[in-house]
């Protein structure tokens, strides 16, 4: 059974179906591109999604042939008039205001308690790049691609592209994407180790939904504590990481799901975690 959840705008779709939210961006004419509606709406519905217990993972992905071409520079501020240059914001202004955005966006993907997985269908660009990248798990049909696309319009990079290429590739490879902004394609991605999975693109919708499935209807709470010890364990060390790993494990231990994982083992079937 799908259910269909209200964003409060067509631009942005939501949908559970076994224990998978499918996030989908709806701009297909502007190729998903990023605006003053859709991006709000998505920052909301992760905190709706994340609250949501019928949710065992988030699943984004674009609709037509892109995932996100990044913002939608002929819709922000739109509506409204060039503000006089005394009414402009300052820097530090401007600063705060776009450092509040992306801790809302890819900072709250990144940390969200709950897997998150970016399924693309096509192009992934600038911020929409960035976006995919702050997903847990990254799958692409096999003629999707990536671009960095910011040094084309003579700007540095922003929600968190170079933490996340730094990261998941190394410096230099993550200088030459940014500086050459070439196109990666999703198998050289996934070479990379940018993306998982690769899919052939006549059935990847359903094959990204079944494999994203199989990841939601996993031990909810155990999930949650593994991505919380692999994003820590990335920025302490190993003593740190231990102590951490341990009091982690005895969570886990009192969950009902590890209680139904040993009843599942000695009743030879398959655990139900929800």
């Amino acid at each position: 059974m799908t259910i269909e959840i209200d964003t409060g705008t067509d631009e942005l779709l939501c949908s559970i179906e076994d224990r998978v939210a499918t996030v989908t961006l709806n701009k297909p004419d502007k190729r998903n591109a990023l605006g003053d509606i859709l991006t709000p709406a998505l920052r909301e519905i992760l905190l709706v999604l994340e609250a949501d217990k019928r949710v065992g993972a988030v699943m984004l992905t674009g609709a037509g042939k892109a995932f996100c071409a990044g913002g939608d520079v002929s819709e922000m501020g739109s509506g409204s008039k060039p503000k006089p240059e005394k009414e402009r914001p300052t820097t530090e202004e401007a600063v705060a205001n776009l450092t509040r955005k992306q801790e809302t966006l890819t900072l709250r993907l990144y940390e969200l308690s709950k897997p998150t997985i970016a399924a693309l269908p096509g192009p992934a660009a600038g911020a929409g790049l960035s976006i995919a990248l702050a997903c847990d798990l990254r799958i692409a049909a096999r003629d999707a691609f990536i671009l960095t696309a910011f040094v084309n319009i003579g700007l540095s990079g922003d929600y968190g592209s170079s933490w996340f290429l730094n990261r998941l590739i190394g410096q230099s490879k993550a200088k030459e994407l940014m500086f050459r902004s070439e196109r990666v394609s999703a198998e050289e991605c996934e070479r990379l180790g940018l993306v998982n999975k690769v899919f052939d693109p006549e059935t990847f919708r359903e094959e990204a939904h079944a494999w994203a499935a199989d990841i939601a209807n996993g031990p909810a709470t155990a999930l949650s504590l593994i991505k919380k010890n692999i994003n820590r364990g990335a920025f302490q060390g190993l003593r740190e990481s231990l102590v951490m790993e341990a009091e982690h494990l005895m969570i886990a231990n009192q969950s009902p799901d590890s209680a139904e994982a040993v009843r599942a083992f000695m009743e030879k079937r398959k655990p139900n975690f929800h």
